[in-house]
């Protein structure tokens, strides 16, 4: 193991780094990440995909004392993992880090969440191994982007980042944990990505497998179960990622979404609502939409899509929910709304073309601008998009407390909700998770059979 430095180095951070040392801005993130979790995990939970997993969960792994979150019930740790990854991912409204386009936290969450109720940590143990697991998980992607050709999913990567957190939680030691992340990287899925956004599906970038694995992986890991060495190694850019371990924080790099759709889509939404906007236009006066942005997001074409998930990857549908709701939440990408004939007849009068320069800032930046002409011939056009949430436009506390509610007062009640925020607030402080995940079991919702 001695011939592996980069990942000896890793497997050391991840058992010695203390929450002190932490800086406080990386502190305040992790607070701020649980919170968004925890609404995306939530809102996530009425979900068709959610609840055939949950279904799943408890028919695979039984019964235990880990939490499935938004359902009353519980499971295995990695039962619950299995469940809360693909919740919390489930509305395509999780954090994301956009140098590997993809998902850390909906992955690093669920594992290191029932990891935790497992080890019966406290708050700060909790945090501190999620921030690991996030810090992990991401070197992780960037090395192994780098390494094929191909794109591949949040659930090929992520869950070296939970193995790691979840070790730390379990007391595993450095051998212990050096084996965790070797584990992790061979039994993660290799998803191919963008053959999943051409065909929308519950699998979601492969995160809800890949939360199980990361938390299966620190289990075996701790029972002695040994594993190759892993990606850290792999050459360029893994010593330089690995070596400001504890020194650069990636997760202040996060962005956050204000929309329940593939961040791809984003920029255009923003575009179209400022090109409208400019001249007054409602949803009835457009008539026609044209987004110009990078290639990537020409892939999310339907107009009339049929699930949730065709409806989160579908450009086209999005900014027509855009302009028609002023809103892409939960309800705009869930039940009788996808067949709504107004929303399907916007939708297919957008057009979706490349921008040569915005490809060129893809994956660094994700942009679009848009063209609208209404029926009586009035043209706008927006400047060069950005999404919320993204770097240089980053929320603050109350923006992201208020998607919070959004998300989760529906399921839990504004009363729950409110406690359930003022847990996570607290974390530092609890000797325990009880209260929070208390909270994070709905006591009106039950799993419903597959």
């Amino acid at each position: 193991m001695n011939a592996e430095p980069q990942t000896w180095r890793v497997a050391e951070f991840a058992r010695t780094v203390r929450w002190e040392d932490i800086p406080t801005h990386a502190r305040t993130q992790a607070i701020r990440c649980v919170l968004d979790l925890c609404g995306a995990a939530v809102a996530g939970s009425r979900t068709g995909a959610a609840q055939r997993a949950a279904a799943y969960a408890r028919y695979a792994h039984g019964n235990g004392s880990s939490t499935i979150i938004g359902t009353g019930a519980t499971s295995t740790p990695v039962g619950a993992a299995l469940a809360n990854g693909f919740a919390t991912s489930a509305l395509d409204i999780d954090d994301g880090y956009r140098p590997v386009k993809g998902h850390p936290g909906a992955v690093v969450f669920p594992a290191v969440l029932a990891a935790a109720e497992e080890a019966k940590s406290s708050g700060v143990e909790f945090l501190t191994a999620l921030i690991v697991g996030y810090e992990v998980a991401m070197r992780a992607g960037r090395i192994l982007h780098s390494l094929y050709d191909s794109y591949h999913g949040s659930g090929a990567w992520a869950p070296i980042g939970a193995a790691a957190g979840v070790a730390r939680l379990l007391d595993c030691n450095a051998e212990q944990t050096w084996h965790a992340l070797g584990i992790a990287e061979f039994h993660a899925a290799m998803t191919p990505e963008m053959r999943s956004v051409d065909h929308p599906s519950m699998l979601k970038d492969g995160i809800g497998w890949g939360a199980m694995v990361g938390i299966a992986s620190g289990q075996l890991a701790a029972r002695g179960f040994t594993g190759i060495p892993a990606l850290f190694d792999a050459g360029h850019p893994g010593p330089r990622l690995t070596e400001n371990l504890g020194d650069e924080y990636l997760i202040l790099d996060l962005y956050f979404k204000p929309y329940a759709c593939c961040r791809w889509a984003q920029p255009a939404i923003e575009g179209a609502l400022s090109a409208a906007r400019q001249i007054g236009a409602t949803a009835t006066d457009v008539a026609r939409v044209r987004v110009h942005t990078f290639e990537a997001a020409t892939h999310l074409l339907s107009t009339s899509p049929r699930t949730t998930e065709e409806a989160q990857f579908s450009l086209p549908w999005t900014v027509a929910c855009a302009l028609i709701d002023g809103v892409v939440g939960p309800e705009q990408v869930t039940g009788g709304i996808l067949a709504d004939t107004a929303h399907r007849e916007l939708a297919a009068r957008v057009e979706i073309v490349v921008d040569i320069e915005l490809e060129r800032a893809f994956p660094g930046q994700a942009l679009a601008w848009v063209e609208i002409e209404t029926t009586e011939g009035s043209r706008a056009r927006s400047e060069v998009s950005a999404s919320p949430g993204d770097a240089g436009t980053l929320f603050c506390d109350e923006e992201l407390t208020k998607k919070f509610r959004n998300l989760a007062d529906p399921v839990l009640g504004s009363d729950r909700a409110e406690k359930l925020d003022a847990a996570i607030e607290e974390l530092p402080d609890s000797p325990s998770l009880g209260e929070m995940v208390g909270l994070l079991r709905s006591t009106t919702r039950r799993i419903q059979p597959s």
